[in-house]
């Protein structure tokens, strides 16, 4: 208890070095201690009443000595400059007497003061269980003499000094537990009274930060709080001020935000990594009821039969481009809805064609007789959640109003920008070296990487219901052109290879399969970027193909990318394009709408409507 009670005055008096060992001194003090207790007690079950108390001042201990060793770490010493005086060694040669020779062993003086040194070294206070014990010790030999020099008649006597050594030994054993339960709680108020001086001394400085004339709103105290969390973690660990020196010494490097970025993701327990999770939590809370109560998807009859928003019970899930198959979680609700083959889904086609000419009680009727496990993924996630309460005892209800779901989306939308505003300030607050421009971008780029994945398949769920109607009618005019030929699309056959049987365009059509693959904004803009690109350069290496004498031939305008674009799109067979791009455009942020993004953005959409307008 003394050896902490000093390793705590040296610590409040900045003495880090001498802390240190005192500290890692009372460990193993504390450490003794319960051996000794344990080997007295070996005969009663259970532990001393002062174990615990003692485990917890052994775990604060530890928990100074993580926080000294991180400083004293910092304020390693330099090396010496070359040709600088060489260390000199504690056992040194000398020269002996006889004939200079050297010698290994220390001249008298030097011995003297080595030996000082450790024979103080070695003095040390003792605890009070310590003491206890050397004064048993020094008992039970006094005992042991006496009885030594007992007549075997004196058995009377014999008996009544092992009595008194008893009693004497249990005295001595029960004022030292007494001293050392003292000793020990103030070691323990010492210790919570320092953590609690510095929360305060942390709490003052985001108080410092967020100092303002006028009353906080509940974010902005939020926004403290989760502050004087953040400085109050950093004082407990070193990779945050480690990524603050490199982010310092490289300021222009922005391949050092990613790498935080991983790095924070990694360490759930940080004030950031916990509010992603929570923000993340509250989104999907205001989506899953407009997506799971009354959902278009889990209505029994579809509207149109192009497999929209349902899974076909006689179909496979689509591959994507390298022939991988799509995990149900991903293909919900991103599956190519006008697949260019497939006989199950054209079954379901023709019967979704006959809402066109007046008769949907056919297809109603069809989608009735259909068995739960033929019904959309919402059933089926439903059958799976709950097995005994299938099949439900009323009918679902049907789609909510257009305007109850519209209004829905803005609420969640500006939700969603609430919170990634929260995270981004938060993390320029943390990590002050990305406030500059670059540093933000990337900062925003990696913040959208971690917060849309979860949420974006019930997201786009929820704008697929909103923008259902021009999804039909896309589905619609696809599934009537999707063996148009170019010439029906008004593009001319210099825009097209010569060898026959060779898919035209067929890169640029992968690129835009990709994108519901994708379950970030900006991924997903990148393959847009990417198709547009893919298009111009197709269209250059058919057109130098048919005329190689003319440079300019492969040159195209956006007279003739708007109807290529157009192609790639209907031979792409992605009606479900048209509400990803009213995402993107909701959740791109502004600086990259105005330039090749933006521009390809607009083209892709001015596309989809082209289609959709086609008689």
């Amino acid at each position: 208890m003394r050896a902490a009670s000093g390793a705590l005055e040296m610590d409040s008096a900045g003495r880090t070095r001498e802390a240190y060992v005192e500290y890692l001194k009372s460990i193993t003090l504390i450490s003794q201690a319960l051996q000794d207790e344990a080997a007295l007690t070996e005969d009663r079950e259970g532990l001393g009443p002062n174990t615990p108390k003692m485990l917890k001042l052994a775990e604060q201990c530890l928990e100074r000595v993580k926080s000294l060793a991180a400083t004293l770490g910092k304020n390693k010493a330099k090396p010496s400059a070359p040709g600088g005086p060489a260390p000199i060694s504690r056992h040194r040669r000398v020269f002996s007497d006889e004939g200079g020779k050297l010698s290994p062993f220390l001249p008298p003086e030097i011995f003297q003061k080595l030996q000082i040194a450790e024979a103080q070294s070695a003095r040390k206070e003792l605890t009070p269980l310590e003491e206890a014990s050397l004064q048993n010790q020094k008992l039970k030999a006094a005992y042991e003499a006496r009885v030594a020099r007992l007549n075997p008649s004196q058995a009377l006597q014999k008996t009544s000094l092992t009595l008194s050594l008893q009693r004497q030994m249990m005295e001595n054993l029960v004022i030292a537990r007494a001293r050392e339960e003292t000793c020990l709680n103030s070691a323990l108020a010492q210790l919570q009274r320092k953590m609690e001086e510095r929360r305060l001394r942390l709490q003052e400085a985001a108080n410092r930060r967020f100092s303002s004339s006028v009353a906080l709103t509940p974010e902005e105290q939020e926004q403290r709080e989760l502050y004087a969390a953040i400085l109050e973690y950093e004082q407990d660990h070193d990779w945050p001020r480690q990524w603050k020196a490199r982010l310092k010494r490289s300021p222009s490097d922005l391949s050092l935000v990613t790498g935080l970025f991983s790095c924070l993701l990694s360490f759930p327990e940080h004030p950031i990594a916990q509010l992603l999770r929570k923000l993340q939590c509250a989104v999907y809370t205001r989506l899953y009821p407009a997506i799971s109560q009354n959902n278009p998807e889990a209505t029994p009859a579809a509207p149109i039969g192009l497999a929209f928003l349902s899974l076909d019970a006689g179909g496979l899930l689509p591959a994507e481009p390298g022939g991988r198959r799509l995990r149900a979680s991903r293909s919900l609700h991103c599956m190519f809805s006008v697949p260019e083959h497939g006989s199950a889904t054209l079954r379901h086609s023709i019967s979704g064609a006959t809402l066109a000419d007046g008769s949907p009680d056919a297809s109603r009727a069809e989608g009735d007789a259909r068995s739960p496990r033929e019904s959309s993924f919402e059933d089926l996630e439903r059958f799976l959640a709950s097995p005994e309460d299938w099949p439900p005892g009323e009918p679902m209800a049907g789609p909510r109003p257009a305007a109850s779901l519209q209004e829905q989306l803005k609420g969640i939308v500006r939700d969603i920008h609430n919170a990634i505003d929260r995270l981004l300030s938060l993390t320029l607050l943390a990590f002050e070296e990305l406030s500059t421009a670059a540093g933000k971008d990337q900062c925003l780029a990696c913040i959208e990487d971690a917060f849309f994945p979860p949420l974006w398949a019930p997201l786009l769920a929820l704008y697929r219901s909103v923008h259902r109607p021009q999804e039909e009618a896309l589905a619609r005019s696809m599934e009537r052109h999707r063996h148009a030929s170019p010439a029906d699309l008004g593009l001319s056959p210099r825009l097209f290879p010569t060898a026959p049987g060779r898919l035209a365009y067929g890169a640029a059509v992968e690129e835009l399969r990709l994108i519901p693959l994708e379950t970030c904004p900006r991924r997903k803009l990148d393959c847009i970027v990417r198709a547009l690109r893919s298009i111009c350069e197709c269209a250059e290496e058919y057109c130098s193909a048919r005329d190689s004498r003319t440079p300019t031939a492969g040159t195209i305008g956006a007279d003739e990318l708007l109807p290529l674009l157009s192609y790639a799109v209907l031979r792409s067979a992605l009606p479900q394009l048209l509400s990803e791009c009213a995402a993107l455009e909701e959740f791109i942020h502004e600086g990259c709408l105005l330039g090749e993004e933006g521009y390809c953005l607009t083209s892709l959409q001015s596309a989809l409507a082209f289609l959709r307008s086609l008689p």
